[in-house]
């Protein structure tokens, strides 16, 4: 009995704690090739086209863009906006349109590490990948990881990827109208359309658009320029 709980201990310091610090080291310096849902969107036959593209070859317009409008105080907290979860919370709670709280860093290490899902095992595992690659990584390098996994459509992962696919362009030469567009389908980029969107994604665009404005002229995006 001894031997089995020492052996159940080693197994879940492996899985929870050692696993995941290797994990975050290893992709602090590593792109990640593939994450869960790639693999997942690709067994229900959706494709999967994804390059990666560093930071600094990206337009600055796209991660201005994505703080406006997924984490506007994404350079000011450390993985958690407990504001942002209140509101939510309160939103919920008074039986409106569901939302969540969720910042860039943790949808960062949902997207690279974990499955999709809202069970209680998978948001715990969130929230330690979160804090651990906000110490090991830093702000850009949480920014360049998130850039290059998010999911634009229908087998398109990766700022590059939907550069090309989406405006004919790289990443660096999105102009602000065109980040604006990627990042208002986010919520739901696999019902929502870049290219001729609904009214109600081309409206959200246009609010993303302005307030990324206040993103670039109040410094929001320094903790990645």
């Amino acid at each position: 009995m001894r031997r089995l709980l020492r052996n159940i201990f080693l197994g879940l310091f492996i899985v929870l704690v050692a696993g995941p610090i290797v994990a975050v080291l290893i992709f602090r310096f590593v792109p990640p090739p593939v994450t869960p849902l790639m693999v997942i969107r690709a067994v229900e036959g959706k494709g999967l086209d994804h390059r990666w593209r560093g930071i600094d070859d990206v337009a600055p317009a796209l991660p201005r863009a994505l703080i406006a409008a997924e984490d506007a105080r994404f350079c000011e907290h450390h993985g958690f906006d407990f504001n942002a979860l209140q509101k939510a919370y309160a939103n919920n709670e008074a039986g409106k349109k569901i939302r969540g709280g969720s910042t860039i860093s943790q949808q960062t290490a949902k997207n690279v590490f974990l499955w999709p899902g809202r069970s209680y095992v998978r948001k715990g595992l969130e929230a330690w990948f979160t804090v651990l690659i906000e110490i090991g990584w830093g702000k850009k390098r949480i920014m360049e990881v998130y850039l290059n996994s998010i999911e634009f459509g229908p087998g398109i992962y990766g700022a590059e990827t939907a550069a090309q696919r989406y405006f004919g362009v790289g990443a660096d030469k999105l102009t602000q109208a065109q980040a604006s567009r990627l990042a208002a389908i986010l919520p739901s980029p696999l019902k929502w359309k870049v290219i001729k969107p609904g009214k109600y994604v081309a409206g959200r665009s246009k609010k993303i658009g302005r307030a990324s404005g206040t993103v670039r002229r109040e410094g929001m995006a320094g903790c990645v320029a």
